[in-house]
């Protein structure tokens, strides 16, 4: 009942920018942790940013600098704002999410991905 929707992939030049959202949506008491992650072809999937519903957010290494998570809380949307894209960064990326059904618990849901591709 619980759905993780993302939008804003699509396709751009290197140096440029795009900005992704992820909206929960269902039954559920509150979201906790939001997150991007992301999967390229031939590549394990790997973290890309994160933030708590405190605001408290980590990057990865690699785009620490270009890239910015935000949230609302009250539309229970994350964001990625992705500027100074590089061909590096070309891969599906996913909105994961901590959903707690009642206080006290959690899990983890995933979205069905959205397609960035990034041109040299």
């Amino acid at each position: 009942q619980v759905q993780l929707v993302e939008s804003g992939g699509g396709l751009v030049q290197a140096g440029g920018s795009l900005r992704l959202s992820c909206e929960a949506s269902g039954n559920f008491f509150s979201v906790n942790r939001m997150g991007w992650y992301r999967q390229a072809p031939g590549k394990q999937r790997e973290l890309v940013a994160n933030i708590t519903s405190g605001g408290s957010t980590n990057y990865a290494d690699s785009v620490k600098g270009r890239f910015t998570i935000s949230r609302d809380n009250a539309k229970n949307t994350v964001y990625l704002q992705m500027n100074t894209l590089k061909p590096e960064d070309t891969a599906v990326y996913y909105c994961n999410a901590d959903i707690s059904p009642f206080a006290g618990a959690y899990y983890s849901r995933w979205g069905q991905g959205t397609q960035v591709t990034v041109s040299s």
